[in-house]
């Protein structure tokens, strides 16, 4: 084909025109490419902003239920509070209660040890020791503070007991008696809180307490082994059997 030919001159024309042509075609493509990137990139984004969406739409729904919680709980505490309030209200006047009672009840105490002070001196004057001890124990305890109230009146209560139970028993003791010529072992013998005999080891003299005098009486020789038997089934010794005991009364002391 010669080269001044139409054909000719339409293919050198093309190719000295393809890489005009080829030039923005590759500009094409490679917007098309990064328009590509840059959807995928928002995207991304748009996923990323409905992930971080959905996860503070978590963490409020999860502050509601706390904060529901605390209101519930707060309801609780005013609620407790108050109890404990009308609790509180009821201790101070339990406390006043008691600083009345304290009042009322403690000059009583101490006059009910005063009392029992006063009983054990007329009594018959047996176990001295131990109920001097008991009494002067309830002495010290009515003005400490560290008892309790209801502690010292059990105490008291529990001697004003003990005392009452002498009237009821048959008791015998080795002890000394006191006389002129001093003291001597002699056994002793309780009869409730009617009558209380001594009588020597020996059994050679017996003797009983004279509430009218405040002194010890001698018995006569008869006297002797009643009282030596009841010694010995009061120490269980022997078995419990009728006494046969000299018994004195006030008028009978007072007769001529």
């Amino acid at each position: 084909m010669p080269l001044d030919s139409p054909r000719a001159l339409a293919a050198a024309v093309l190719l000295a025109s393809a890489p005009l042509l080829a030039a923005p075609l590759d500009a094409a493509l490679d917007e098309s490419q990064r328009l590509a990137l840059e959807a995928k990139a928002s995207q991304a984004r748009i996923e990323q902003l409905d992930d971080s969406s959905r996860g503070m739409l978590t963490e409020y729904r999860a502050a509601l239920q706390q904060a529901e919680a605390l209101q519930d709980y707060n309801r609780q505490l005013r609620a407790l509070v108050a109890a404990q309030r009308q609790e509180l209200a009821s201790y101070q006047r339990q406390l006043e209660g008691i600083e009345r009672t304290q009042q009322a009840v403690t000059p009583q105490m101490a006059r009910m040890v005063e009392v029992l002070g006063q009983f054990i001196a007329a009594d018959l004057p047996f176990l001295p020791e131990e109920r001097a001890d008991r009494l002067a124990q309830l002495q010290e305890l009515l003005p400490r503070a560290d008892v309790s109230l209801a502690e010292k009146y059990r105490r008291i209560l529990e001697a004003y007991q003990v005392e009452s139970d002498y009237g009821r028993t048959l008791e015998a003791w080795r002890g000394e008696l006191q006389g002129e010529a001093g003291a001597r072992s002699v056994q002793f013998l309780r009869l409730g809180r009617t009558m209380l005999y001594y009588q020597t080891l020996d059994g050679h003299e017996s003797g009983w307490w004279s509430p009218h005098s405040r002194s010890w009486q001698p018995l006569d020789g008869g006297a002797r082994r009643p009282l030596y038997r009841a010694i010995a089934i009061a120490r269980q010794e022997q078995g419990p059997a009728l006494l046969d005991l000299p018994v004195k009364t006030l008028s009978q002391e007072a007769r001529p």
